[in-house]
């Protein structure tokens, strides 16, 4: 596999740029144009990868089917694109299983507060009988879930004026986070005031001090520059996020049974080398910006997973799920109550 450095991911776009302008590429009109959108910035891994898929699946089916990709919001924020999949406006479509739980409930489980300790139980979680369950989930709302979840991290606090080292720490922190019950519940139940802001107005809220910090991904922070608004990172590793990568099922079935097995085994390698790029780059993140000024501190994640217990969190969240789909996650994370 090819490994990207930091340079290859940033210029990744403008390589890709150049192969579509070759003529033996564009062989002739495409008659499929298709849009792929989602809300992270260009140079993020995930349109990285998904701009070489695209490059891929146009050679392999002869100039068919075109793939344009739409980074950082450009198509909307992610309530705006889930409307548009749905209606078949949009095609092709990638966001964290949190936000698209609006429509499919039980896509939202994998961002149980510390629920996962490292990759081995995320993957063991998303590639195996938990990931099939949700699948069967989406196909039941009419919408197509690949198999394979892009990596987003696990995700971290940030904070501007003092470090989050204890849950007591959180106590009235207005806390940026997406627009998703889960999260909202997360962050009740630690004790901070959590406030649902689109990622594309979190840079704007942190500045104007709408909010006190927000939680992500080291890439989300690097790639979308929060650093330039925040002074300490807690690694609290609370939550791991991926995108799930979904198909307006009408668009999809529109395309030959041959097209769509491209289509799928294309963007399913693509997410395999997207979370690759994604695991080099946490080993690196970490001394880039605390080059750039960002204070890191270690926490105690324990302390943290026992406030959600004494609250109640998880008790509410299994009742919500139910027990199928709690016992598919337990298999993989452990007890968590």
């Amino acid at each position: 596999m090819r490994k990207l450095s930091r340079r290859g991911l940033l210029l990744g776009g403008t390589g890709l740029a150049v192969g579509f302008a070759s003529p033996s590429i564009l062989r002739a009109e495409p008659q499929f144009k298709m849009k792929f959108a989602n809300i992270m910035p260009a140079d993020h891994p995930l349109n990285v990868r998904m701009r070489e898929a695209s490059e891929t699946i146009l050679k392999g089916t002869d100039g068919r089917v075109d793939i344009q990709v739409f980074p950082n919001s450009q198509l909307g924020t992610d309530a705006d694109m889930l409307s548009q999949l749905r209606s078949g406006a949009l095609e092709f479509f990638a966001s964290s299983g949190l936000i698209v739980a609006t429509l499919v409930p039980v896509a939202a489980i994998t961002g149980i507060g510390f629920a996962f300790s490292d990759y081995k139980q995320v993957w063991n979680a998303v590639d195996g009988p938990l990931g099939k369950h949700i699948v069967a989930s989406f196909a039941k709302a009419n919408i197509v879930a690949f198999d394979k979840m892009w990596d987003n991290g696990f995700r971290q606090t940030t904070s501007a004026r003092s470090p989050i080292k204890t849950p007591d720490d959180l106590k009235g922190f207005k806390i940026r986070v997406p627009p998703s019950p889960l999260w909202t519940s997360l962050f009740k139940s630690l004790g901070a005031s959590p406030t649902s802001i689109p990622w594309g107005e979190t840079y704007s809220a942190l500045q104007t001090k709408v909010a006190d910090g927000l939680e992500n991904p080291l890439a989300g922070i690097y790639f979308a520059k929060m650093y330039e608004v925040q002074k300490y990172l807690s690694e609290t590793n609370h939550m791991w996020d991926g995108f799930w990568f979904l198909t307006n099922r009408r668009s999809f079935e529109g395309l030959s049974a041959t097209d769509r097995d491209l289509i799928v085994a294309t963007v399913n390698d693509a997410a395999l080398k997207q979370r690759a790029d994604v695991a080099a780059l946490n080993n690196s993140l970490q001394g880039e910006l605390a080059a750039k000024g960002l204070e890191f501190l270690k926490v105690d994640a324990s302390a943290f997973r026992t406030k959600l217990q004494q609250s109640g969190f998880y008790g509410e969240w299994k009742s919500k799920y139910g027990e199928e789909a709690w016992s598919l996650l337990e298999a993989a994370s452990g007890k968590l109550s």
